[in-house]
């Protein structure tokens, strides 16, 4: 139930007291928290949708009062936005009650062989859990699902089934394959995520770094990626010197015909 339901029927808000929101979990690695950045930022840069919306990584996603959350990599909610300050609990996650709302896409980046991303593993069973990451996602009705495998840890049959890629969409019977049983495999190839007018490609290059690596990212309907703000200045720039030295090639060549530049 949403916010304004809540206050419309003088219903009180549910007591979240007992849940934890901030636990101060480190992120797992430079590669992940570098691949969250990528996926976020140019979001926001490049207005890439319409706003108003929230895109953010590793912030918990509340799906029932009692329980643990579900923390994601990445997240992509349309048409919800954060409150104007974080005073309150409630307004310092994601909870779905108040949103009104799952996020249209959850994106895990695998780092380990223990992240459940799409199957358990021996030591989640053991630790008796009985659902994975994907599991949930499809029970809460996420309609987006994606697991990127940069360094391919979890390539059983079950799981990537030597993809870098795989993409999931929700259907009345739960989950089913975007991509290809096969996945995404090779640099260039993209997927286009229909209910956020977004794309997602696998791409190598450079990111912060001078060190070319391989990363997921936005791309537009033709597999083009969004690009981020530095990159984006980047071909500002490029485009301001190429006007300038094309008006100081012309400039010298109205000199050679006798013209004054400066005086047109």
């Amino acid at each position: 139930m949403t916010q304004e339901l809540l206050d419309s029927t003088d219903i009180p808000a549910p007591d979240i007291s007992h849940l934890v929101i901030e636990d101060d979990t480190p992120v797992d690695n430079f590669q992940s928290a570098q691949q969250q950045r990528l996926l976020v930022e140019p979001l926001y840069s490049s207005q890439a949708v319409p706003l108003p919306f929230i895109a953010e990584a590793n912030v918990g996603l509340f799906y029932q009062l009692k329980g643990d959350p579900i923390v994601p990599d990445v997240f992509l909610s349309l048409g919800v936005q954060r409150a104007e300050d974080f005073a309150e609990r409630r307004d310092r996650s994601y909870f779905v009650w108040e949103f009104g709302k799952v996020p249209e896409v959850c994106i895990e980046v695998v780092s380990n062989q223990e992240g459940n991303e799409v199957t358990l593993s021996r030591k989640a069973q053991q630790d008796g859990k009985t659902q994975s990451k994907r599991d949930i996602y499809a029970q809460i009705g996420v309609p987006y699902y994606v697991v990127f495998d940069p360094l391919q840890q979890i390539q059983g049959a079950a799981e990537m089934n030597a993809a870098l890629l795989r993409v999931w969409t929700i259907s009345p019977l739960g989950y089913t394959e975007l991509t290809a049983p096969a996945g995404l495999t090779t640099v260039g190839q993209s997927v286009w995520l229909e209910r956020v007018s977004l794309g997602l490609t696998l791409w190598a290059g450079e990111f912060e770094e001078t060190v070319p690596r391989l990363w997921l990212r936005w791309c537009d309907r033709d597999g083009q990626v969004i690009p981020t703000g530095a990159e984006r200045a980047i071909v500002a720039e490029a485009k301001m010197q190429a006007a300038e030295a094309k008006a100081q090639r012309l400039a010298e060549r109205l000199r050679q015909l006798g013209v004054n530049p400066d005086e047109i």
